[in-house]
């Protein structure tokens, strides 16, 4: 990862958030979920003037209680709980799209940033999977990419993978396979993309990996039963 060069007390940092950000370390269910959310819906971003990266979490109404689990896991590194994100319909009308929260900015985020997007500079591009991203996938980051994009259907697990290219989707099964002895097979979904996908056998298998970090209310992306909503 990059090394991010400087001292964490700078000018750019307001003073009251010294300490915490001094002392910021990542613990293994977070770096799991950091990492795990970045593979599914959640974003990062280094906005102009700034220096370092955040990273949000972002998810419909429905997912209330999966955002407020991911809070609790991140909750040291983030300043404010979690909020509703509100929109206008086409008559000017104001309703409530999703949830989210964001992190504070720090070093170790923006080392993040840089392995994960492919960027111009400072400037955010898409998303990417490189080998070393791959390195830190162990199964409760699994589980978290399947609870965001996955989909379970006649006792298969499918995975929406559309943003990323096919060499980066064959990386990924390369790595799925090596580390937990899943196979995974994709194909191509009219001009949206590729998606990933296990064949019964194989989501069996998938599903004993994951399972013990699935919560309750995203058990029906495993095919357990149909999503809580409140």
């Amino acid at each position: 990862m990059v090394n991010i060069v400087g001292s964490y007390e700078n000018k750019h940092w307001q003073k009251k958030w010294i300490h915490l950000k001094k002392d910021i370390v990542f613990s293994p269910p977070q770096r799991s979920l950091i990492i795990g959310s970045l593979l599914g819906d959640a974003t990062m971003r280094i906005g102009k003037g700034a220096v370092n990266a955040n990273f949000k979490i972002e998810q419909g109404l429905i997912q209330k209680k999966y955002v407020l689990w991911k809070y609790e896991i991140l909750k040291s590194l983030v300043l404010t709980k979690p909020k509703l994100s509100f929109r206008n319909d086409v008559n000017g009308k104001r309703y409530a799209k999703s949830w989210w929260f964001r992190t504070i900015r720090h070093p170790k985020f923006t080392e993040i940033y840089f392995t994960f997007y492919k960027t111009n500079g400072y400037r955010c591009g898409r998303k990417i999977v490189s080998k070393s991203v791959l390195k830190l996938i162990d199964p409760m980051a699994l589980a978290i990419w399947i609870m965001d994009d996955g989909s379970y259907s006649k006792n298969k697990i499918d995975i929406s993978t559309y943003s990323f290219t096919l060499s980066e989707i064959k990386l990924l099964q390369k790595i799925i396979l090596s580390k937990f002895k899943i196979q995974m097979n994709y194909y191509k979904d009219r001009d949206k993309g590729y998606r990933m996908y296990c064949n019964k056998e194989e989501t069996q298998k998938m599903i004993e990996v994951i399972y013990p970090y699935i919560i309750q209310s995203m058990m029906y992306k495993i095919g357990f039963h149909n999503p809580v909503t409140t």
